[in-house]
């Protein structure tokens, strides 16, 4: 290879994709979610300029470039770009047009967005077989492109001007997700290569790179460059005008790579010619920082003046003062080389004073930028959390109004435990909520959940130490917390700690086993639980989801490396199976709401009949989630029910202490709070947390390969909250499902409302507490480093938590009360 290579390490603010590498702005997070929905960009961009100067551009690969830039391209090749399994057909699709696009004339800008690696490390992680299949794969493709290039690259030839960028717009983790705000999320690289014959070398004080013999001896260097110099510094390239939200800066050595200043061969520095070179390519850079720093004064200017906010009139004087003095320097540059052009030594220092002042001025408009850009609505943030807050007030008002409606009070140091039980769920309750106001303790919130309910779990022990009763059910539910304590620790490392395993047979036969055994105890337990007091649409149900528990094994039995399988059978199970189990559950919820608005309503005063219908609820959900979460789907489920038994054990224990009492609180809020801590441990436990990179984006097409948006959307839902809201909200009743105090039987009515209400008020009540933090930290934290990194990410996915809370609490209170 004769021609130079630039190896650049890029940092991106967020990973935005075309979005936010072409208009040259600080990105927002309202961005994020415009790269998987993405409208149009409106605003000055790098392709815009692209068209508007007559560049005819083409594009190949992932689709979401024509959502962004519908009317721009010359020629572009579209493909599907949403299922994250499948890792060959936009890459397919590159290779089949980008080689022999390289021989045409019909193209000045060429674009191939390859796929294949960020779906492999979502999928398999970055230590798997396939994703070391597509490196070696691009490998060969950058390879052949090279050669294409090279061989056409002489004087007149097709690519004498050619240059060439290879990049990715964001990195990954070892789970190979991204969407988070660290270090292997946000740096990427990008490999520089000008196939121009370079005149001169880039002067050392401007040269930041590294560079040392690459493999075959040839010299590579080594930069950085920020995701605002980005479209600047392509634009500067292409002699285009910077897009005008652009703030970035020209960056001096992919600029001089592009422009075929850069020489990375030892030449003699000092001679006359070489110097000039110097001196030509420092005014020719001067001269686009000028016009740099202009656009981005012009830019500050206008959006200072049509911003409501805007910046402050301190931080615009001083930014106009580093501009005037960029350019009053500027002034005395430019005679001072018109008067003695023949004092080169002197005239560079000139040029390199005046690189470092205009520098200086868009570094400091970046500063600016990144601490102020955003802006934040105090007023409306102010509504927002006293919205909340009253919310909080009228919930609690709510319970004490039942409580008193019905004859039932909060209790009082009289009853000891459960005044130290109320105590101590307020005590955990607001714990748990003040650990967000600390960014470590959000990335660890789900070992902070874990480390309150093993409290919990402790607490009731001690309980029923003292009380010589129960003594089990404690112990098992501390060694279920210890297991998904360990669950939690490797969560964040579940791919590469899975894939290192598959290598092993005994852990190959244990992975495929094991919840195919699992499956098999669920489908006895739902069984056992059908009796001759179930009515005949119960039974249904339940029979229903045993068959789709059988479809389910077939399935993974299909899809499983152990058992060969004809094609036809596989690509049946692999699509079929899990859209009939959706059918099903859809069947079977329809089954249950007809029969709750037009079938004759039994009348629920009996422990066995409240527990009938939340095992038909919980069965008719049950199928589609665990198909969805995978195989870990089956052992959560067990995890959760061994979970709920140990709580309404140990609630039962509280309840035979006070001997049917009807002037106590007749539901601990302890227990709840339990409740609602262990569904947390849960949503942690299968793989997630409150990050764009804990979304399993490849359980949005289990059972499907195209892409809807709606469909995707609610599977990835039901795949996300599944565990942690859906199933732990419909199975809340169960707490309430035990033995009533010996009253007549039309009291027992005006109780189980009673419990109900008071189980899904707590519920509730802790849900809007935790979210209310939620929003107070986001408030305080609203210029922190790692606001849209964390705590924004961490609000979004807590509000829309607390508004499919509210919704199922309120489909709950429509099915179970009378």
């Amino acid at each position: 290879m004769n021609n130079d290579a630039l190896l650049v390490g890029s940092i991106w603010d967020l990973q935005l994709g075309p979005g936010g590498l072409t208009t040259g702005g600080l990105p927002t997070f309202i961005d994020v979610g415009n790269s998987f929905g993405a409208p149009a960009i409106v605003e000055d961009n790098l392709i815009y300029q692209l068209v508007q100067n007559g560049k005819r551009v083409m594009m190949m690969g992932d689709d979401t470039w024509l959502q962004l830039f519908p009317h721009h391209f010359e020629k572009s090749y579209p493909f599907p770009s949403f299922n994250v399994k499948d890792l060959h057909t936009v890459d397919n699709g590159c290779i089949d047009h980008l080689l022999p696009s390289l021989y045409e004339e019909d193209w000045d800008v060429l674009i191939a967005h390859f796929l294949g690696v960020d779906h492999a490390g979502h999928i398999f992680g970055v230590d798997s077989t396939p994703m070391i299949e597509k490196l070696e794969q691009y490998n060969g493709v950058l390879k052949n492109i090279i050669e294409v290039l090279e061989s056409q690259s002489g004087p007149g030839g097709l690519h004498e001007n050619t240059f060439l960028l290879v990049m990715g717009d964001h990195g990954q983790t070892l789970n190979g997700d991204h969407g988070g705000g660290t270090a292997e999320e946000v740096e990427t690289s990008i490999f520089a290569m000008s196939l121009k014959k370079t005149p001169s070398s880039l002067p050392p004080e401007l040269n930041a790179s590294c560079c040392e013999p690459h493999l075959d001896k040839e010299k590579m260097c080594i930069n950085s460059i920020q995701q605002l110099d980005f479209a600047v510094t392509i634009s500067a390239m292409l002699g285009i005008p910077f897009p005008f939200g652009s703030i970035g800066r020209v960056e001096s050595e992919l600029y001089a790579l592009g422009s075929g200043t850069m020489n990375m061969e030892s030449i003699n520095v000092g001679t006359c010619q070489t110097q000039w070179n110097i001196e030509s390519w420092m005014r020719d850079y001067v001269n686009v920082l000028c016009i740099n720093s202009w656009q981005v004064k012009r830019y500050i200017d206008a959006y200072s003046a049509s911003s409501v906010i805007g910046f402050s009139s301190e931080d615009i004087l001083h930014i106009t003062d580093i501009y005037a003095q960029a350019e009053e320097c500027w002034s005395h540059t430019i005679k001072n080389w018109l008067l003695d052009k023949n004092e080169s030594c002197d005239t560079i220092l000139q040029f390199k004073s005046q690189i470092d002042a205009y520098s200086n001025f868009l570094a400091s408009v970046a500063e600016l930028a990144r601490s102020k850009w955003t802006e934040f609505d105090l007023k409306m943030m102010g509504v927002g959390l006293s919205i909340m807050l009253i919310t909080l007030v009228i919930q609690f008002l709510g319970i004490k109004r039942i409580n008193r409606t019905c004859g039932v009070y909060f209790p009082f140091p009289g009853d000891s435990w459960t005044s130290f039980g109320l105590i101590l769920s307020i005590f955990i309750v607001m714990i748990r909520s003040c650990s967000f106001l600390s960014n470590s303790y959000i990335l660890e919130e789900g070992k902070v959940a874990i480390f309150l309910l093993a409290t919990t779990g402790i607490l009731k022990f001690r309980n029923s130490i003292l009380k010589n009763k129960m003594l089990l059910e404690p112990v098992v539910f501390l060694l279920l917390v210890f297991v998904l304590r360990l669950t939690i620790e490797i969560g964040l490392s579940k791919q590469a700690f899975s894939s290192g395993l598959t290598t092993i047979p005994v852990w190959m036969y244990i992975a495929e086993i094991v919840p195919v055994l699992a499956l098999v105890l669920l489908a006895y337990l739902l069984y056992w639980s059908i009796d001759d007091r179930a009515c005949w649409l119960q039974k249904f149900v339940i029979s229903g989801t045993i068959l789709s528990y059988a479809l389910i094994a077939v399935h993974w039995t299909v899809e499983s490396k152990l058992v060969s399988t004809s094609l036809m059978l596989q690509g049946f199970g692999k699509g079929f199976i899990p859209r009939i189990i959706y059918a099903i559950g859809i069947g079977q919820l329809l089954m249950l709401a007809l029969g709750r608005l037009f079938g004759k309503e039994r009348a629920l005063d009996s422990r066995k009949g409240l527990i009938l219908k939340v095992v038909a609820m919980l069965s008719s959900w049950s199928p589609t989630v665990i198909m969805i979460s995978g195989k870990q789907g089956p052992l959560v489920a067990l995890a959760s029910i061994i979970g709920g038994w140990c709580i309404m054990r140990l609630e039962n224990l509280e309840h035979e202490s006070k001997n049917g009492s009807i002037g106590t609180l007749s539901l601990s809020p302890l227990s709840v709070t339990q409740w609602s801590l262990l569904a947390v441990s849960l949503f942690f436990c299968t793989g997630h947390w409150c990050a764009f990179d804990g979304l399993r984006y490849g359980a949005a097409f289990v059972g499907f390969e195209d892409f809807i948006l709606v469909r995707q959307a609610i599977l990835l839902t039901i795949d996300t909250f599944g565990f942690s809201l859906l199933l732990p909200i419909f199975g809340l009743p169960f707490l309430v499902a035990r033995q009533y105090p010996s009253v007549q039987s039309n009291q027992r009515k005006r109780f189980i409302f009673v419990q109900l209400s008071q189980a899904y008020l707590i519920y509730g009540l802790i849900t809007a507490t935790t979210v209310t933090f939620t929003v107070i930290c986001v408030t305080i934290q609203r210029r922190h480093l790692m606001v849209w990194g964390l705590f924004a990410p961490k609000f979004v996915f807590d509000v829309v938590g607390l508004l499919l809370s509210d919704c199922l609490i309120l489909l709950s209170s429509v099915y179970y009360f009378s």
